[in-house]
């Protein structure tokens, strides 16, 4: 950072300066001279007013000559908890998280996002509720909650706008609901969103200055991370690429166009293209599965679970519409490498583990479709959270919403007051 960049006396710089120690600590009074070019006076004297304000604390760290004292400074992150969720189209993840988003508790279950708003947030705040009395009084308290939803968000509103596969959702006010049920902060932003800030800050994206994070699961979207923040767009929707057409297909996609990405290659699509597959008798393998799966108690349907199992088992119909999926995936990241030259591309979601198959044929098709110069340093890997990216980028929304540069900066002019 430059003196330009921290020119500003009192709060400001007080609130630039705890950002630097909550996202790049911990750091000694020394580092922070060093990073912001400003005198030591000038950065004693916030950092005594962040330690006054509590959201800062000292950290002791061995020396060469001992034990050291007062050394470096880091974030109060036990001065609260936060919840984060994220609503799939079929799942809901619950977790009780510590403000650096480290997992205390957490809950994972089946839910029909079709059930409607009031009964699926109804059964969230069940599980809320009993993952709070199960890490018990000793934890810090509740301090705000944050939920991904599968859905273009308006963050404005604290709504999803117009889902697709989300009847009776649009404009349902989730985050004044789920504020007032608990009486604390609650922030809403997409789920692909909130997985790819988990990815950012605390996954395997964490040096990447610009990444693509790419959720594969029933629905299909992306989060952009340009220059280490994550950029949603002019009106929050950036990264909707589940509903980029394909040439040639002529599918109808919930939203009412034909040939949507992810009515062609999503986890819904998969399975159901392997359902075809067995009533054809083109795969013997899922024909057998889809036989045993209709004799249980409830009868159950192939997913694209099933579909990368027969692959996985060398059934040859199987293995090639997992390949055809992944290709599918592919032409369109292309683009958007081509677009975009990120640093890495993220893959995510459920659908990401029916098979290296399925992961192969998206990397070959981004290697064929982009430019050399685009993909020469490129990486593409699988999410380093798995199953809890979701609840981690949630959790994480939360305290950067609770300790924005902003926020702090208020706080501090406050105390000065």
């Amino acid at each position: 950072m430059t003196r330009d960049q921290f020119g500003l006396s009192g709060a400001a710089a007080g609130g630039a300066i705890f950002d630097l120690i909550r996202r790049g600590g911990p750091l000694s009074r020394a580092q922070l001279v060093r990073r912001t070019a400003l005198s030591k006076s000038t950065v004693s004297l916030h950092v005594d007013r962040l330690l006054k304000l509590g959201i800062v604390m000292e950290q002791a760290r061995q020396t060469d000559s001992g034990p050291g004292r007062r050394s470096l400074l880091r974030f109060a992150a036990g001065r609260g908890t936060v919840v984060g969720i994220e609503l799939g189209v079929t799942s809901i993840d619950v977790a009780v998280c510590t403000l650096e988003a480290e997992v205390i508790s957490s809950a994972s279950e089946p839910l029909d996002i079709g059930s409607g708003p009031v009964a699926v947030l109804e059964r969230a705040y069940q599980i809320i509720d009993q993952l709070l009395a199960d890490v018990g009084e000793g934890t810090a308290p509740l301090v705000g909650i944050g939920i991904g939803l599968p859905g273009p968000v308006n963050r404005t509103l604290g709504c999803v706008v117009s889902p697709p596969i989300m009847p009776g959702w649009d404009r349902y006010p989730v985050r004044d609901e789920v504020a007032t049920r608990f009486g604390v902060p609650c922030f809403v932003d997409n789920d692909v969103n909130v997985m790819a800030l988990g990815e950012a800050r605390a996954g395997g994206a964490r040096e990447s200055e610009s990444f693509l994070f790419v959720k594969i699961g029933t629905g299909i979207g992306a989060g952009l991370v340009i220059e280490g923040e994550l950029y949603r767009g002019f009106k929050g929707s950036a990264g909707d690429i589940g509903h980029i057409g394909i040439d040639g297909e002529t599918t109808r996609c919930s939203c009412g166009n034909r040939g949507c990405l992810e009515v062609v290659a999503g986890g819904g699509a998969i399975g159901r293209k392997g359902r075809e597959l067995a009533e054809r008798g083109e795969s013997p393998l899922l024909a057998e599965i889809a036989q045993r799966l209709a004799a249980q108690d409830p009868p159950a349907e192939i997913s694209a679970v099933e579909v990368g199992q027969a692959a996985a088992q060398g059934d040859t119909a199987a293995l090639e519409l997992v390949i055809e999926s992944g290709r599918h995936v592919g032409s369109v990241l292309a683009k958007l490498v081509n677009f975009f030259n990120p640093e890495m591309v993220v893959l995510g979601g459920g659908t990401v583990n029916i098979g290296d198959a399925f992961v192969a044929a998206i990397r070959e098709m981004v290697i064929r479709r982009s430019t050399p110069l685009a993909t020469v340093d490129l990486v593409i890997r699988r999410s380093a959270f798995g199953d809890q990216s979701g609840m981690v980028g949630a959790a994480l929304m939360v305290a950067d919403e609770l300790f924005s540069v902003e926020r702090v900066t208020d706080m501090v002019r406050e105390f000065e007051g």
